[in-house]
């Protein structure tokens, strides 16, 4: 099986590329990467790359025809990644998340690629109270990224009714856990390292809202069904929410977790705060229908000790964290400061 990994050098690529590496024999896996997060590696081991056979640097706006050709099939990581992000770069968002997104679909199914994986978001559902949201309950996405990959969705399942190639929308929950390219800009990771560097976790909102979590090694896992899924019993085309009914939690929850992990840890939540639109719970029963060898299996206390041992081992105490490359934001921001990026987010 020949597979291409867009957005390879990210959080979440740095781990599924290992994965892939270890679980398809003989696998040929190329990459395709920007490079803007290439530096920011959170290991003393190998880099993840190196379980590539070649890696590609390049904008997802502009990805040649002449890397999809022969492969069989193309995961889709690369994308403008989170909420801050695409409030800062609004119209980026929607060209790199959804235009370049779909045109790479449509390109990839053109050179006859047999399969096409999406890293989609559960947070498509925005405000949706205490009820659970199946695949069919209509999405409320609040924010430019969330827009973009609803948007997303809509053109590949039309695209995929004209197409021979079966393509995957994987709606993932909140991603969480260690990674050779570790990310803070997410919410139990960020606790951990309030932890670890103040011994207090600050909760800015009431508590309240809901959020799923999904570690890496778990989405990396989905990604593998998604390769291998029998399109017969799933269908050409399928969006399906990944995660699991256990890992329904609210922010508090996840507070007090990480404080339970880490003996006198204080923890602060703000019961005045207003309330956050984005609490959303999420119903899982379709992707442990469809996919049972491939459940998530690392549950929260698993996640925070990785966590935990991960930034312990690269001496974390940096207190001011929040201001630094960990949060993908700011290191957007220096590029375009020290005038390596365009604000357009193209290499100078």
């Amino acid at each position: 099986m020949r597979v291409l990994v867009t957005g390879n050098m990210g959080y979440v690529g740095s781990e599924l590329v290992k994965v892939l590496r270890r679980e398809i024999a003989g696998v040929y896996l190329a990459g395709f990467d920007s490079g803007f997060f290439a530096h920011c590696l959170t290991t003393e081991k190998r880099a993840p790359e190196t379980n590539l056979d070649c890696q590609y640097f390049g904008d997802i706006r502009s990805i040649p025809d002449s890397l999809l050709k022969d492969m069989d099939a193309v995961i889709h990581l690369a994308a403008v990644s989170n909420d801050p992000i695409g409030n800062k770069f609004e119209s980026i968002t929607e060209d790199i998340n959804f235009k370049a997104s779909v045109d790479l679909a449509r390109r990839a199914a053109e050179q006859g690629v047999g399969r096409f994986v999406f890293a989609s978001s559960c947070s498509m559902y925005g405000f949706a109270g205490e009820e659970a949201r199946k695949e069919k309950d209509a999405l409320n996405p609040l924010t430019a990224y969330a827009r973009s990959k609803a948007a997303t969705e809509q053109a590949l399942e039309s695209l995929c009714a004209s197409s021979a190639t079966c393509m995957t929308s994987l709606r993932f929950s909140t991603a969480c856990g260690m990674s050779d390219r570790l990310r803070l800009d997410l919410v139990l990771n960020d606790f951990v390292a309030s932890a670890l560097s103040t011994g207090n976790i600050t909760v800015l909102s009431d508590g309240t809202p809901w959020r799923p979590l999904i570690d890496v090694k778990d989405m990396a896992r989905a990604m593998l069904w998604a390769l291998r899924r029998d399109t017969e019993q799933t269908g050409h085309y399928v969006a399906v929410n990944v995660g699991s009914d256990e890992q329904n939690y609210q922010v508090r929850d996840l507070a007090n977790a990480v404080a339970s992990a880490l003996p006198g840890t204080t923890v602060s939540i703000n019961t005045a705060a207003p309330p956050d639109k984005r609490s959303y719970r999420v119903d899982f029963s379709l992707y442990k229908e469809l996919a049972p060898d491939h459940q998530p299996q690392v549950m929260l206390a698993q996640s925070i000790r990785e966590l935990v041992e991960g930034m312990q081992a690269l001496d974390f105490t940096d207190e001011n964290f929040r201001l630094s490359g960990l949060m993908r934001l700011n290191t957007l921001e220096n590029h375009i400061a020290e005038r390596r990026l365009s604000r357009e987010l193209y290499w100078l």
